[in-house]
């Protein structure tokens, strides 16, 4: 019998640990077998335990290799000229890819067969693979990086005092059966690749910006961020019915908060462009990847019939008390705008779904006793006549060293957790540096 290296056939002289590659290659691709106790050159040398070297190439296997691939593998020892070789025989794995458990999902763990050799898979491959193993489901496909940590998430779980712990990962279905992150475990860890860009608008066009930002890190830090940044925009305008003062912001606070939450749970994250998010001065855009679910129209979405394209996402939130029942998101939005002039309205493509808010203080005659004057569009950064929540604040510096909250509560007429989020942004940004306890808390500008 003549043996030869090929696409199927690998020849060893002795047990290696390089072994696993091989097997790794054969179990990713078409399967082959690999001859042990035969020589490059097809010359046999047998090996002199038979038994023992199937048992320590088997043990190595199960120790090295994951997931689990000992069910696709045969051990059949031969005596070839008086000697013993062992046939180590793989089949396509039908769990692929394969891989080295030191290295994990990636080139250097992954191997394929090209050719006469067991080479290292491109992330392509490697995602090709676990697309035909997990299916076309984002969320369900096991994660290419498995380094993750999850701190923010933790912290939402507590906060709502909610049981959290690593035996729930794969009830929650963060974790596959063989105990590797999903991309769903991928969005919410502090590692997520996927961000939101925000930016505000001078005028109506996309011409000159007043501010831009980009949140990053776990969707649960993405949502508060975001949701705190917007709500420094949203700024309140005041009218008086004879002594009785009407606040009214600019943009209903459910209306964001539910646009901002459909953006996170119902994008479609095959797709790595960041969400878009726009505050121009009449109006506020929200824009996510993915357009309707295939067999959904517009007027369904209208009516409240809501197909769920990331399903154990939506889970989450839902267990989280961030969201409701699927399908009431777009009906919150729609209520909290009723009597208003302006609606809200919806524009989708193939590829993409636009909710557009409009500034219910944009262009509004407001009466305060026997004077009508119209509010300005959208007021938030510096001008000559209204200086922003920042500008204001660390005006009061020229005059005192110090501010509290409750200072800053009195001072921009805001709720007292709207002061405490201008307060954080000032303090991120290092315009001024907090000092004190909680009870003594107390806020000084930067020098």
């Amino acid at each position: 019998m003549k043996f030869q290296e090929s696409e199927t056939v690998e020849l060893k002289s002795i047990v290696q640990d390089d072994i696993k590659k091989e097997i790794i290659a054969f179990a990713n691709c078409n399967g082959g077998t690999i001859y042990v106790g035969i020589t490059d050159q097809g010359e046999i040398i047998g090996v002199e335990n038979a038994d023992g070297s199937a048992l320590q190439i088997s043990n190595m296997v199960r120790d090295g290799v994951k997931p689990d691939v000992t069910m696709f593998i045969h051990y059949e020892t031969l005596e070839l000229e008086g000697k013993s070789i062992i046939a180590v025989h793989v089949q396509r794995g039908t769990n692929r890819p394969y891989y080295l458990a030191k290295k994990g999902l990636r080139p250097e763990g992954v191997y394929v067969r090209q050719g006469y050799s067991s080479v290292p898979a491109s992330d392509t491959a490697i995602r090709q693979m676990i697309k035909e193993t997990d299916g076309d489901s984002f969320e369900g496909m096991r994660s290419l990086n498995q380094a993750l940590s999850f701190d923010a998430l933790k912290q939402e779980f507590k906060t709502r005092k909610i049981s959290f712990a690593e035996a729930q990962m794969q009830t929650l279905h963060m974790q596959s059966a063989d105990k590797l992150y999903t991309n769903l475990a991928l969005l919410l860890s502090d590692q997520c690749p996927y961000s939101i860009k925000v930016a505000v608008f001078e005028s109506g066009t996309e011409t000159v910006f007043k501010d831009r930002r980009e949140f990053s890190g776990s969707l649960m830090q993405q949502l508060h961020d975001v949701y705190d940044y917007i709500d420094l925009h949203n700024q309140v305008h005041a009218s008086f019915d004879k002594l009785l003062r009407i606040d009214s912001r600019d943009y209903p606070e459910v209306a964001i908060r539910e646009a901002l939450l459909n953006s996170l749970v119902h994008r479609d994250y095959s797709f790595h462009a960041a969400t878009l998010i726009s505050i121009y001065p009449d109006h506020m855009e929200f824009v996510t990847l993915g357009g309707l679910p295939t067999g959904l129209e517009l007027a369904d979405i209208n009516l409240g019939i809501s197909v769920c394209r990331n399903p154990h996402l939506a889970n989450i939130f839902y267990r989280l008390q961030l969201i409701e029942a699927y399908g009431t998101g777009i009906k919150k939005i729609m209520d909290s705008y009723f009597g208003k002039r302006k609606q809200p309205s919806i524009i989708c493509s193939n590829n993409a779904f636009k909710i557009v808010l409009p500034n219910t203080n944009a262009g509004q005659l407001v009466k305060e006793d026997s004077v009508i004057y119209s509010v300005a569009p959208y007021s938030v950064a510096s001008s000559s006549t209204l200086p922003s929540a920042e500008e204001q604040i660390l005006q009061v510096f020229s005059r005192q060293k110090e501010i509290t909250r409750k200072e800053v509560q009195e001072l921009l007429e805001v709720s007292q957790s709207t002061a405490g989020r201008i307060l954080k942004t000032m303090v991120d940004r290092g315009q001024i540096i907090k000092l004190g306890g909680s009870l003594t808390t107390r806020y000084r500008a930067v020098q």
